[in-house]
């Protein structure tokens, strides 16, 4: 059997589609086609299951990548000790990361990891919901520490302590009025956010000791991620309150464009985590992005209830 070709059907079920394993693996998507052809009649039976919109592993598919995938894994860590002998070490960081992340977090964290390290390549993955970083072929992710799992290893990254905050534009304000307690809210016209799965997040208060949870109704819905520019655009607009993380308003409270409400009820929380498995080697992308956060004086350390390294 043609390693290539089992090589191909790895990188293709894992990128869930031709194009993004091309594009990932620096080939034609037309090569890979043709390698998982040329494998399925080899075996006699399809391997993946393919759409216009989606490419999946059929069952026995499924059973081969279970076995494959620890193999193919063990191999790129094997080559990769020879990224130790670079005087800078190469190759592509595969993050995934939830929205809020990828505006507030990175940007800074990002642009000196990419000044220190020239030769890496980072790709980031945007997803609101927990997922298997490993199933996925990402290297890392960045969640916060009621999400994260057991078995990882997981670092502080970016700001310790991070608020939520709700804001609202001084003409809206002017208009409706401002809140002195949280439950003034209620009357407002509220601007709210939306999981995929319908769940809509509360908007949580909490001033010496007394926690108050509302859910207020309002002219707009929208699911996190990008859509919450137009959440946010929309409080600039003036149409309503808005209540988010601190770091997604803080252009515009400082401009003026916004005004903070209530902000002694503001609830803060721990930030966030890059985790990674615990396993002996790391790849060297990543394991150069863990001592550049080390280096940037963030220790490493376990998160609530994970083991250590």
């Amino acid at each position: 059997m043609e390693l290539n070709d089992l090589s191909a059907f790895v990188s293709v079920a894992r990128a869930g589609g031709f194009r993004d394993a091309a594009r990932i693996g620096g080939v034609s998507a037309s090569s890979l086609s043709i390698a998982v052809r040329r494998l399925e009649a080899k075996f006699g039976m399809r391997l993946l299951n393919r759409t216009t919109r989606s490419v999946a592993p059929t069952e026995a598919g499924l059973r081969l990548l279970e076995k494959l995938a620890p193999l193919f894994s063990e191999m790129e860590a094997a080559l990769d000790v020879l990224n130790g002998f670079r005087e800078k070490p190469s190759g592509t960081l595969k993050l995934n990361v939830p929205s809020s992340a990828a505006r507030i977090v990175l940007p800074p964290v990002i642009a000196g990891f990419l000044k220190a390290y020239p030769d890496i390549r980072v790709e980031v993955v945007v997803e609101d919901g927990f997922v298997d970083v490993l199933s996925i072929g990402c290297d890392a992710g960045i969640r916060y520490d009621e999400r994260l799992e057991q078995d990882m290893i997981a670092i502080p990254i970016g700001p310790r302590v991070q608020r939520f905050a709700t804001a609202a534009a001084p003409a809206y304000l002017d208009a409706h009025g401002r809140p002195t307690h949280p439950r003034d809210l209620l009357a407002h016209a509220c601007l709210r956010g939306q999981f995929a799965g319908g769940a809509k997040p509360t908007w949580d208060f909490e001033r010496d000791g007394e926690v108050v949870r509302l859910d207020p109704s309002g002219p707009l819905l929208v699911r996190p991620g990008a859509a919450m520019e137009l959440a946010i655009s929309m409080a600039v607009a003036g149409v309503g309150a808005v209540h988010l993380f601190e770091g997604m308003l803080r252009a515009h409270l400082d401009s003026g464009a916004l005004e903070p409400i209530l902000e002694p009820w503001w609830p803060r929380f721990s930030g966030p985590f890059l985790y990674y498995p615990g396993r002996r080697h790391l790849p060297a992308p990543l394991r150069a992005f863990v001592d550049f956060l080390k280096a940037a004086d963030v220790s490493e350390s376990p998160g609530p209830n994970l083991p250590g390294a």
